[in-house]
């Protein structure tokens, strides 16, 4: 009696340590599914996720993953092929608008040559500045469109942000007077380098220089750390937190900003983040606040 019951333990307990095992060994194929299914939405692939064990119910946990991300890669594929045409389509109308823009404002410049009485002046004053604003339209669209284009490549080169802020500055010299703007600079003495695109870096401030244009009070301040961090401050008291939080969406604009295409700030997102940066606003009591952030 003692003997079978010493054999009854054995088996019991035999039994308890394969079932911990396969526990064990189902816990690990489920991690292992986890993990894959992570890497395969990542990665760019058509494999699928394949299991080793003969448990019905992890394979058909498997095949249901599977079927899932078959269907979540064709509709990825669809959205960017979409996308593509919609970039492609916006870059052809760009193209196809400039012609006719650049003959009516030949013709616009011939009859300004001629004398006219004042009420034609007006008149040409007005077809003029709606001309203007179609061209820098016109060209946004072609810049953003070509911008986000897959094969849009940056050059990435080591650059000394300090100069490269004091060149965009003197660029927009002229349009900071304009308006009444002196602006306050505050950089470090030492160079803060960084590895990025210079054509992408300098359209990157000069988008940002041209909001501040639009939307200052009078001032601005501009402020390089150490750190990469650099940041745009000024008055803006007829802005909103929320007006503020929408300046990098594409179109927006705010009702005072004149002459706005509302792409200036998206192409400085666009161009920010695919050198790796970071770039955020923010309104508070009065104050416009644009942060660059490039860490090393």
């Amino acid at each position: 009696m003692h003997i079978g019951c010493l054999m009854l333990t054995g088996i019991l307990i035999s039994v308890i340590v394969v079932k911990i095992l396969y526990i064990l060994f189902l816990r690990k194929n489920i991690s292992e599914i986890a993990d894959r299914f992570s890497e395969k939405l990542s990665m760019d692939t058509n494999t699928c996720i394949s299991v080793s064990i003969r448990d019905r119910y992890v394979r058909k946990l498997a095949s249901r993953i599977n079927k899932e991300l078959i269907e979540l890669r064709k509709e990825r594929l669809r959205l960017r092929q979409g996308d593509q045409e919609l970039k492609n389509a916006v870059t052809n109308i760009a193209h196809d608008l400039r012609t006719p823009l650049t003959a009516i404002i030949g013709y616009l410049e011939l009859m300004e040559d001629n004398p006219a009485d004042e009420k034609m002046k007006a008149y040409l004053e007005i077809v003029r500045e709606r001309t203007d604003a179609l061209k820098r339209l016109t060209e946004e669209l072609f810049r953003y469109s070509v911008i986000t284009s897959a094969s849009e490549e940056l050059c990435p080169v080591c650059l000394s942000l300090n100069r490269e802020l004091e060149i965009a500055l003197a660029g927009a010299y002229a349009m900071l007077t304009e308006q009444g703007i002196s602006p306050e600079i505050d950089m470090p003495d030492e160079p803060v380098m960084r590895k990025m695109d210079q054509g992408a870096l300098q359209r990157v401030f000069a988008n940002i220089l041209s909001n501040a244009a639009k939307y200052s009070d009078g001032d601005l301040k501009v402020v390089l750390e150490r750190n990469g961090c650099i940041t745009f401050k000024n008055r803006a008291s007829h802005l909103s937190e929320v007006e503020a939080g929408k300046l990098f969406d594409r179109f927006y604009t705010v009702e005072n900003a004149k002459g706005s295409t509302g792409l200036g700030l998206s192409i400085a997102r666009l161009l920010t983040e695919k050198m790796g940066g970071s770039i955020k606003a923010s309104w508070s009591v009065g104050y416009l606040v644009i942060t660059l952030g490039f860490g090393k």
